[in-house]
């Protein structure tokens, strides 16, 4: 049996969180293998830039169990 985790970019999860005192977390999940990933958003930086930062991050540790779990 092959228990190998095949990501698809479309369907991780993005949702912007906002904490007490106005502060804001991002946080990504890959459904089929409930991988998570978050971040609290600096607030002088740009949202997409830290959104893509964070996605590219969230990617290689995805690829990274991906290639563990072959």
């Amino acid at each position: 049996m092959n228990n190998r985790l095949m990501v698809d970019r479309d369907k991780i999860q993005f949702d912007l969180i906002k904490l007490g005192g106005g502060e804001r977390l991002l946080r990504l999940t890959e459904p089929q293998s409930g991988l998570s990933l978050e971040k609290k958003l600096a607030p002088a930086d740009a949202v997409v830039r830290q959104k893509e930062h964070l996605l590219r991050v969230f990617e290689a540790a995805l690829a990274r169990a991906e290639a563990l779990a072959a």
